[in-house]
């Protein structure tokens, strides 16, 4: 073989091995990117949460009865429409109403036998949470601003409570739940990204004090 011969496959050589290289580069930036938008996006998702949460804080404390709250008769202000189809950022279609019933049973319907029933995340029986639709809306409705995002906030009894009646705030003063509400806020961003707050709030006459807040999976 000439030396021409040889240095062509060298060269060749050479040029596969830095257009792989570059191949890979690419790839590399490309996903770390990716990485890096999805964390971006999920910081501000929740952050959308937590603001959604606290949006419906003066509304719940301004209701004048919590048990209208906890039948779904009162919702709040931050609504976009009744329950139904929404497209979420991300492209894909959610049901308001079947969300609900993923939240309460994990199923997109309910019977009353799912909801009294004892598991690890609903171990109250027939003091289990019946979460009800409070609020909803893109984040333009609840006044954030950052990606965008669709919020949902549901509001149910606190199941401290020993009345075994998930839709009236406990009779009696002696009732540990008395005044108390559940509230989880769920937000949803671009690709797919869904972030949860999770509290318990007291109702007193300085409005709603929140007892104990933390974000959820």
């Amino acid at each position: 073989m000439s030396e021409r011969g040889v240095a062509l496959i060298l060269v060749l050589l050479v040029m596969m091995t830095l257009s792989a290289l570059s191949m890979s580069l690419a790839v590399m930036v490309s996903t770390e990117s990716r990485v890096a938008a999805n964390y971006r996006d999920g910081i501000e998702v929740s952050y959308g949460a937590a603001a959604a949460l606290e949006r419906v804080l003066p509304d719940l404390a301004a209701a004048a009865d919590l048990n209208g709250v906890l039948a779904g008769v009162i919702v709040s202000s931050f609504i976009d429409g009744p329950a139904g189809l929404r497209r979420l950022p991300d492209g894909t279609f959610t049901d308001l109403r079947a969300l609900t019933s993923m939240v309460n049973c994990g199923r997109p319907v309910c019977r009353d036998v799912d909801l009294d029933e004892v598991r690890d995340d609903r171990p109250w029986g027939r003091n289990n949470p019946r979460w009800q639709l409070y609020a909803y809306g893109p984040s333009t409705v609840f006044g954030t601003e950052g990606v965008g995002m669709y919020m949902v906030v549901w509001v149910a009894d606190d199941p401290s409570e020993t009345d075994m009646d998930p839709f009236t705030d406990g009779g009696g003063p002696e009732n540990p739940g008395r005044g108390r509400l559940s509230i989880t806020a769920h937000a949803y961003g671009p690709a797919g990204t869904r972030r949860i707050i999770e509290a318990t709030v007291a109702k007193d006459e300085r409005g709603m004090r929140v007892l104990s807040w933390r974000e959820a999976r």
